[in-house]
């Protein structure tokens, strides 16, 4: 069972018009997106509320992990919103590209893990979501897809950067110039996928995964997270000078003493992110 279901100790932040965000008392976020009329549809209304839950989340220390995951049972994401993209022009639609942009960088240097919990499709903007969170969980019916080219469009929320690093260029390439939809086990063979799993267990699951990191120290993961993101794109020279640069900062920290005391100690370590 969730503990994000009927529970009366999660705790609402705001009310969104497209989204609803919650934060439990063992400091786990889940931001669901919940247009399921327009199958989670991504318009500009909805990027900007997903960018304000997530930078609340990052600034509020209490949340050691996030979910993020779509509502409705068909959909994770099921694209931008045609009907809105439509109807921009040039300008306005690099804008919400942008937009968009500022929204995956967001969440993929959030500093804490962020779980892409995918239960439906998850297509064009969808996929684009999913690829900036640290990890994707996909239930067994899920499906992937950058289909833009179908519509003469490219991706513009970091799909062609970020699936040619996730999979290969190969891949990629592949998946961007057929605008094929592939299945979620399709997307575990090829890297695009942490694990599956059934439909009535994804969240459960996300919530494991979260609590087994939000276990850990939040400064170290927080650099963990910095020094792979950073360091994947550096020479290898560059990203092990950045590695030991953040390896000396731990030493700096209450919870690397804390950490290694509790180890001597043999007990469970008391983490602060201090």
């Amino acid at each position: 069972m969730s503990s994000f279901d009927d529970s009366d100790d999660d705790e609402p932040i705001v009310e969104f018009d497209n989204i609803s965000y919650e934060k439990s008392d063992d400091g786990i976020a889940l931001i669901m997106i919940d247009r399921p009329e327009k199958l989670n549809a991504l318009n500009l209304s909805t990027i900007n509320e997903l960018t304000r839950a997530f930078l609340d989340a990052k600034t509020d220390d209490a949340v050691r992990a996030v979910i993020l995951t779509g509502g409705g049972g068909k959909a994770f994401v099921a694209g931008a919103d045609i009907a809105e993209m439509a109807a921009l022009g040039p300008e306005a639609a690099k804008s919400f590209a942008q937009c968009g942009q500022k929204l995956t960088l967001l969440i993929e240097n959030l500093g804490k893990p962020v779980i892409a919990a995918v239960n439906g499709f998850a297509l064009g903007g969808g996929c684009e979501l999913a690829m900036a969170c640290t990890f994707r969980l996909a239930s067994d019916r899920a499906k992937f897809g950058q289909p833009e080219v179908k519509l003469g469009l490219i991706p513009g929320f970091g799909g062609s950067q970020r699936l040619a690093r996730l999979v290969g260029r190969g891949r990629a390439l592949q998946l961007l110039l057929t605008g094929e939809m592939i299945s979620s086990a399709e997307a575990y063979r090829i890297g695009l996928v942490n694990e599956i799993t059934s439909d009535d267990e994804l969240l459960s699951t996300a919530e494991e995964l979260a609590d087994k990191m939000k276990r850990n120290a939040p400064l170290a993961l927080k650099y963990c997270i910095e020094a792979t993101n950073i360091g994947v794109e550096m020479p290898m020279e560059e990203a092990l000078f950045l590695e030991a640069t953040l390896f000396g900062l731990c030493f700096a920290t209450e919870d690397m003493r804390e950490g290694t005391q509790a180890f001597l100690e043999k007990r469970q370590p008391d983490f602060k992110g201090k």
